[in-house]
């Protein structure tokens, strides 16, 4: 009788007891943010991640993990990075709270025993002298231990806070790098959605809230022209610019490519549009030249549209109203500030919407 022939077994390769291997090989913590990077570069999806993550050696730090992983997964690694410490905190409210739990029982061991002190101090079945010794006794040894456990626990409890405070240092870090443009370093996109809904949610000082909206004008022209490098510093000098014509609390973001936004809170319509028109003049007086060739970029130009939070429903319109008056800008000449008017048109509105977390 013939039997069938048994066939090899097919090794199939463990990627994930390799990539671990790998990452452990480095010296490198085995957080979800570190894996999914050793992960891309072994499966080789992206050559230049592969060759960033092995000149780093065996000594790589987690700054610079991260530096690479912000470059290669930008806002979604930000997120893993928020996502992390936000696990990390509640990991250690979690230990606060059984800290606490067991001070609690403590007490209540020690209410327990005082009790029981107090139901020997009124019996009548012994002497004074030996009830006293006995209460002495029970009390000593119950408060000797509370004390010592208490001491524990303000010690655990010290060290815990520190540790939570270190977190929320980091979180905040955190947030504030998910939140920033990393070339101007203004607000980004998603702070920017947030901010804008905020305005609508809390409705306070409405008739005090204006929302500008600004956009560098030909921009891709000099892009084409000089190069993106070029473009990627007059829009870092642009921001400059923008901040440094508003006061300190004003909230500025690069929301695009070429694009801006002010919220301005505390200041009437007339002010408002005074605010966009000095930015709009301080950019145009702005040199853009490079020092070592001679070379004018300039000029730069910005066209501005603004409208009050109180003219509009909510986010979708106040953006709205603002983005067909810079349209009007732009379509009437551009270097210039509108504040929007019934009456403007645009050919198509641009659909506002809200960060989706």
């Amino acid at each position: 009788m013939s039997s069938t022939p048994v066939q090899p077994k097919v090794q199939v390769p463990d990627i994930a007891a390799q990539v671990t291997y790998a990452m452990r090989s480095m010296g490198v913590p085995p957080i979800p943010r570190n894996y999914e990077l050793f992960y891309e570069a072994y499966i080789g999806s992206n050559p230049k991640l592969t060759r960033d993550l092995a000149a780093l050696g065996n000594k790589a730090t987690q700054r610079e993990l991260d530096s690479i992983g912000e470059q290669y997964f930008g806002d979604q690694h930000r997120a893993n990075l928020v996502e992390g410490a936000h696990t990390k905190i509640l990991s250690e409210l979690e230990g606060l709270l059984r800290l606490l739990k067991q001070e609690q029982t403590s007490l209540e061991s020690y209410n327990k025993l005082l009790g029981d002190t107090f139901t020997r101090i009124n019996t009548k079945n012994a002497s004074s002298a030996d009830l006293l010794r006995n209460a002495i006794s029970i009390l000593s040894d119950a408060t000797g231990d509370t004390m010592a456990q208490g001491a524990v626990m303000v010690q655990n409890v010290v060290e815990k806070s520190a540790e939570m405070d270190l977190v929320r240092k980091e979180l905040d870090e955190y947030k504030r790098i998910a939140n920033t443009d990393s070339l101007t370093r203004l607000a980004n996109r998603r702070a920017f959605d947030d901010k804008l809904a905020q305005i609508y949610s809390e409705k306070k000082q409405m008739s005090l809230t204006a929302l500008v909206l600004c956009d560098i004008d030909n921009f891709k022209k000099i892009n084409d022209s000089f190069g993106h490098p070029v473009g990627d510093k007059i829009l870092a000098t642009v921001g400059n610019v923008i901040k440094a014509n508003v006061r300190k609390d004003v909230f500025v973001a690069r929301t695009g490519g070429e694009e801006f936004a002010i919220i301005i809170e505390g200041n009437t319509e007339t002010e408002a549009l005074q605010i966009a028109e000095r930015i709009r003049r301080s950019l145009e007086a702005t040199p853009f030249k490079n020092s070592k060739t001679g070379v004018d970029y300039g000029p730069v130009t910005l066209s501005l549209g603004v409208s009050m939070a109180c003219d509009s429903d909510d986010p979708n319109e106040i953006y709205s109203k603002s983005d067909i008056a810079l349209y009007c800008a732009k379509n009437s000449g551009r270097n210039r500030a509108l504040l929007f008017e019934d009456g403007m048109k645009k050919d198509s509105a641009k659909s506002w919407f809200l960060y989706r977390k």
